[in-house]
């Protein structure tokens, strides 16, 4: 399904002061230039922030950061949120190393497949970051899709529908391809891979297992915009409906927030740090630099209930 709806794409810069916007895609994102993060004045912070829920996903180049760094920045924000797979660094836990050593393959990876970060939480995370200091020369790119955007494009019989409606969200089908395609080891996935006796998952895993009902749209708590909440990696069923009922449904969703005319792709270099609204949007991460090692930093900030 191929979606070009005229006049729904808006992602130009908004008339910033202090910072310059440059758009990546009609969609969503932009690059924001003329910006050192580490040293960023309260008006550069503001429009950063408004340019973030304006363009869904906002990305800097050439940022020379410590972890410090990046744990004030992020801080900037609000406070951090509940890490679903990762341990922080030592002595910044709100900074976890996503790194992949050039000898390692692995038929699944963390990040693979369309997905919002830890919807199966309570409070999903609002804002996810991530900071690239070790980039392969080709692949691990990274890609968003504008779920409002996908979402403005609906009909109104089909978003009265779905108005109503709460979507499952789980790590069951992450937990059963990490079993599957992954070998245990000292990496996000690996560490879920471990878990091979269902009957013994720690409770912290039950807990994500078992996972959260949320509103299939969802209403973002700063500019009022509406979103859809689904994705392929973590929904899981929807509230009322049987299996058989849902999977259509879900899978109709999924391929119309992800259609290329709603996307954006980073090409990462060192040095570029990126961060996007996770409720506003859905990515994915490429497994295609088998040879390469690939290193970054994540942080997440604290989210809400979705309402």
């Amino acid at each position: 399904m191929l979606v070009h709806p005229v006049g729904a794409f808006d992602n130009h810069s908004a008339d910033n002061k202090h910072i310059e916007a440059r758009p990546l895609a009609a969609a969503m994102g932009a690059e924001i230039a003329g910006v050192d993060i580490a040293r960023a004045t309260d008006d550069q912070f503001a429009e950063i922030r408004a340019a973030l829920f304006r363009h869904k996903m906002i990305y800097f180049r050439d940022q020379a950061i410590t972890h410090a760094d990046q744990k004030a920045f992020a801080a900037r924000f609000g406070p951090f949120a509940e890490d679903a797979y990762t341990q922080g660094v030592p002595g910044y836990p709100e900074v976890q190393p996503l790194i992949r050593p050039a000898d390692q393959r692995a038929g699944v990876i963390f990040g693979a497949g369309w997905h919002t970060d830890s919807p199966f939480l309570a409070e999903p995370p609002a804002i996810s970051m991530l900071y690239g200091v070790d980039i392969p020369p080709y692949g691990g790119d990274t890609i968003w899709a504008n779920a409002a955007l996908a979402y403005a494009t609906l009909s109104d019989k089909m978003k009265a529908m779905l108005a109503p409606l709460k979507v499952h969200m789980s790590m069951r089908k992450v937990l059963a391809a990490a079993q599957a395609y992954q070998t245990p080891d000292d990496t996000p996935i690996g560490r879920v891979a471990a878990t091979r006796n269902m009957a013994s998952l720690p409770e912290d895993v039950v807990r994500k297992v078992q996972g959260a009902m949320h509103p299939l749209v969802r209403t973002h708590p700063v500019t009022g915009e509406k979103s859809l909440y689904c994705d392929e990696t973590y929904a899981s069923g929807i509230e009322g409906l049987t299996p058989a009922e849902a999977e259509p449904l879900l899978t109709f969703l999924v391929a119309h927030i992800t259609q290329p005319a709603f996307t954006c792709r980073l090409r990462w270099a060192p040095g570029t740090f990126a961060l996007w609204d996770n409720r506003l949007c859905v990515h994915q991460a490429f497994n295609d630099y088998d040879g390469f090692r690939r290193e970054l930093y994540r942080s997440t900030i604290a989210g809400e209930a979705p309402r």
